[in-house]
């Protein structure tokens, strides 16, 4: 199993955020051939009462690394890239993994 996880750093506009992108952005993922599984983490804190290090992170978990290339080369993968344009130009992190448990 493959996992793409994106972090983000805190928007300007949180409530415009969280309206995109769990009201259209996440839809658009969820339309993906392949993915089989779809997480959005919201963070509220850390263990020691600080604010997180970034605001929120998806996983999107596909059968292989070949599944989730492919799954971005198609119509419904490039609606996904294309709506990045939509997130206010938050920063995020991107990276894939396989996952070990």
């Amino acid at each position: 199993m493959i996992k793409l996880s994106v972090s983000y750093q805190t928007p300007k506009d949180p409530a415009a955020f969280d309206a995109h992108y769990l009201g259209t952005h996440m839809p658009l993922c969820d339309k993906m051939p392949g993915l089989v599984r779809a997480e959005v983490t919201k963070y509220t804190g850390t263990l020691d009462g600080s604010a997180p290090p970034n605001y929120l992170q998806t996983d999107l978990y596909f059968e292989s690394q070949e599944a989730l290339m492919a799954a971005f080369g198609t119509p419904e993968g490039q609606a996904v890239a294309a709506d990045v344009a939509n997130l206010q130009g938050t920063a995020m992190v991107l990276a894939i993994g396989t996952v070990e448990r």
